[in-house]
């Protein structure tokens, strides 16, 4: 289902909160708030059964809010799906801070169906298919990149702390060598029981990094293929490589999810927040929305910034104003939001 106004449509709400062995369900009333009971079921087929036996006693059109369509709550989902159930995602519920240890899921599914009912708009599970092998590529990807960083620190912080013997060999070098040079080294050639511990570690650490590197690289020529399979007019876009559109792709999923360029710059916390006053006009910065998705407009907008003649115009433009680089990039980010929307729409 799209993202559409169907609040008066439907009679019942089923909020569903989700975890790894066992999902709770909360009927609502959509005219009234009124709760009609809560179930707890395993997260397996036979539990979804049961399940949708339950709600099938409550009479009225229904549709499930659920959240985590994406992780836990994904083959409930699907399941659903399959048998023409009205399926909508929820985000996290805010929860109010508990000072006595007030949690339960049936309270959690509650707060599900009654956020759904506050909502003027639903907004419909991302897609599934080419969507989630782009999704798994990148999470992956984006965990052996950390990995690889993390170890590079480390073996830079044992190069400079490692016995003169071993520091002299690495000294002055780029990080890009020092892996390379440590990765050659043979520990068992030093009597010294420090000094061979030292340079096992760092020999260890160099072919660790070498090895999450290839994986990386290896995981990039795949996340390259699955975007030209989707979507290769992403690609067209000035300043969008595979990763961001990786990342774009992930979090816009489909034609119709988002209604608009508006809702879009929402979800990429690049819509201005109006926090103004009186007289005084002003917005502040959005902390909020899909910080992934942020991060690859973010890097779209710097790159057009040292590149593109069109951008480096507008903020030399902008900078005769009195504006600054922290505004103009605020502004830029907003454009280049709308930007890849419509480019997404109109190309489905």
């Amino acid at each position: 289902m799209t993202t559409t106004d169907i609040g008066d449509e439907i009679d019942l709400v089923i909020g569903v909160d989700t975890h790894k062995q066992t999902h709770t369900a909360a009927v609502v009333g959509a005219a009234t708030g009124a709760h009609h009971g809560t179930h707890t079921v395993a997260a397996t087929p036979t539990g979804y059964l049961e399940l949708l036996g339950l709600v099938d006693g409550v009479e009225g059109r229904r549709v499930w809010a659920i959240e985590g369509c994406g992780s836990w709550g994904r083959g409930l989902y699907r399941w659903l799906d399959a048998r023409g159930e009205a399926v909508v995602e929820i985000e996290r519920p805010k929860r109010p801070r508990r000072h006595m240890g007030i949690k339960d899921d049936g309270t959690d599914a509650l707060r599900c169906a009654r956020e759904a009912l506050a909502q003027r708009r639903w907004c419909a599970p991302r897609a599934e298919g080419q969507r989630d092998v782009l999704a798994a590529l990148y999470a992956v990807r984006r965990s052996a990149l950390k990995a690889a960083v993390d170890a590079e620190r480390q073996l830079l912080a044992l190069a400079n702390t490692a016995p003169e013997s071993l520091a002299v060999k690495v000294r002055d070098l780029s990080t890009y060598m020092t892996v390379k040079t440590c990765a050659t080294w043979r520990p068992t050639a030093h009597h010294d029981p420090t000094r061979r511990g030292i340079a096992l570690a760092m020999h260890s650490l160099a072919q660790r990094i070498i090895v999450l590197r290839a994986e990386v690289t290896a995981l990039e020529r795949e996340i390259l293929a699955a975007v030209k399979a989707m979507r290769p007019d992403v690609l067209e876009i000035e300043g969008v490589g595979p990763i961001v559109a990786a990342v774009v792709l992930c979090a816009w999923s489909h034609p119709g999810r988002v209604r608009s360029d508006a809702a879009f710059a929402m979800l990429a916390g690049t819509a201005p927040i109006p926090a103004s006053s009186g007289q005084t006009v002003r917005h502040r910065l959005n902390r909020q929305g899909d910080r992934q998705l942020n991060w690859a407009i973010h890097v779209t907008c710097c790159h057009r910034m040292r590149t593109d003649p069109r951008t480096r115009a507008y903020v030399e433009r902008r900078r005769a104003q009195g504006k600054t680089d922290r505004e103009i990039r605020r502004c830029l980010k907003r454009y280049i939001t709308r930007e890849l929307f419509n480019a997404l729409e109109k190309g489905a």
